[in-house]
């Protein structure tokens, strides 16, 4: 089981930090089918944990273009996604990481721009040690203007499927923070579905190049 436990200290970010702050990356995306909040559930389940260790890198395939790779921990690569993680949920105390995958490809929808051309994302599965009711999987995103938490999913779901994704767009008369079923932590913003896109354009929010970087998680 590929298992690390990030400190405490992580959970502020000030001027020193190595990633900008910045809002979710996918508000390219308009929002579709509304998500509900709800009130947070009386009991959390524990986290599964797998029975065999997750894999540290896939080769390159037709929809995982270049590859993926679990960044060593420790290093910027492994605690820079984590960093976001804990700007945009608020999330304290340490977090255990069940599985991390960084991965490249290009942006969706497809673009000619320099700076678009590739995108860096982790796919995240982790909790909180302290907080049995913080539980997720998470999609980072970095472009070269900036970072973001794209999207989050269930604990307990697998692969890259809708309905379990949903990005949150952000929205300057909806900036309350609200949970929503099966999700750590609390929102702001619209809730969207993250792999269908939306509002007629049906952009996903995984291009086909690297929908396949998320098999088997």
């Amino acid at each position: 089981m590929l298992v690390f436990v990030l400190a405490g200290s992580l959970a502020t970010c000030d001027g020193s930090a190595p990633v900008p702050d910045a809002a979710s990356t996918s508000s390219q995306v308009a929002p579709v089918t509304a998500v509900s909040p709800v009130s947070p559930s009386a009991s959390p389940t524990p986290p599964a944990l797998p029975a065999i260790p997750p894999a540290t890198n896939g080769a390159p395939s037709s929809t995982c273009e270049n590859g993926w790779a679990t960044p060593p921990a420790g290093t910027p690569p492994f605690t820079d996604p984590l960093t976001i993680i804990r700007r945009t949920t608020g999330v304290k105390g340490p977090l255990v990481v069940v599985d991390m995958r960084r991965f490249i490809g290009p942006e969706s929808p497809p673009s000619d721009q320099g700076y678009l051309l590739m995108v860096e994302r982790w796919y995240i599965k982790l909790y909180a040690k302290d907080d049995g009711a913080f539980q997720g999987r998470f999609l980072v995103e970095a472009r070269r203007f900036g970072r973001g938490l794209a999207a989050v999913a269930p604990y307990d779901t697998n692969g890259f499927r809708s309905p379990d994704w949903i990005g949150f767009q952000f929205d300057s008369a909806n900036t309350a923070r609200k949970g929503y079923p099966g999700l750590p932590g609390r929102w702001s913003g619209i809730a969207y579905d993250f792999v269908r896109g939306g509002a007629g354009l049906k952009i996903p929010g995984l291009p086909d190049e690297v929908i396949g970087c998320l098999a088997g998680t």
